[in-house]
């Protein structure tokens, strides 16, 4: 391998028995995460954003470049202002005004059992909004020059392991992706160069959430793997 500067590598060490006991108890946390759409307004402290975002952002990705960024709202005026530009997307989207649906009647069924609409309450009413953005330039200075990497796989990544991060914390999340997401850049003040990838809506659960029944459907492990 080419000669580079490094550190040592260390995991703790623990015996195989733990290792199966380790993942198999965290596979049964992460199998009770659900997408919230119904928030209550009670507050979370900043700490725990931060600390999800710094487990995002360690998460694997091209040339260490970390092409992200997390603009972090709780303004109650940006967070109107976000939810009233995502609703006139969503309206166009599911048709509401016009009766013409910029969706496929096929995507329209798929969401049908979800129960989801045009109306995105959740947007003022959930504590923190944090907006995702893909750097497709910048490198790790963020010279807004650099190439960066394997931008989709990366950020993917990242947000995964922050939306675990908020799980484990006790707390109820949504991905929320109008389309198009462009007045996100502009809301937030970022640059050209980033895209805006989604919202996810963070806080607790209102006492009356539900789940739809469709969204408990998961595909067993002989559907989603194969051993070669």
């Amino acid at each position: 391998m080419k000669q580079h500067d490094s550190v040592p590598y260390s995991l703790p060490t623990i015996d195989d028995a733990e290792r199966i006991r380790r993942a198999q108890a965290f596979r049964e946390s992460l199998s009770s995460r659900r997408s919230c759409r119904y928030f209550s307004d009670a507050a979370v402290p900043k700490e725990i954003i931060e600390a999800a975002i710094l487990a995002g952002g360690s998460a694997p990705n091209g040339a260490n470049h970390q092409p992200w960024h997390f603009a972090v709202v709780s303004s109650p005026d940006i967070k109107k202002s976000i939810r009233t530009a995502a609703e006139d997307e969503e309206r166009e989207f599911y048709g509401a005004d016009t009766g013409k649906a910029k969706a496929s009647d096929e995507w329209l069924g798929a969401l049908d059992p979800l129960g989801t609409d045009e109306q995105k309450p959740f947007l003022e009413t959930a504590p923190w909004l944090i907006v995702v953005f893909a750097q497709r330039k910048g490198g790790i200075e963020e010279d807004g020059k650099t190439q960066n990497y394997y931008v989709n796989e990366s950020v993917g990544l990242a947000c995964g392991m922050l939306i675990t991060t908020l799980h484990e914390a006790g707390l109820a999340t949504l991905t929320h992706t109008p389309s198009p997401m462009g007045f996100l850049r502009d809301i937030c003040g970022r640059p050209p160069e980033e895209k805006p990838v989604m919202i996810i809506v963070v806080g607790h659960p209102a006492k009356d959430a539900t789940v739809p029944t469709h969204a408990l459907r998961k595909k067993p492990l002989t559907q989603i793997s194969s051993w070669l």
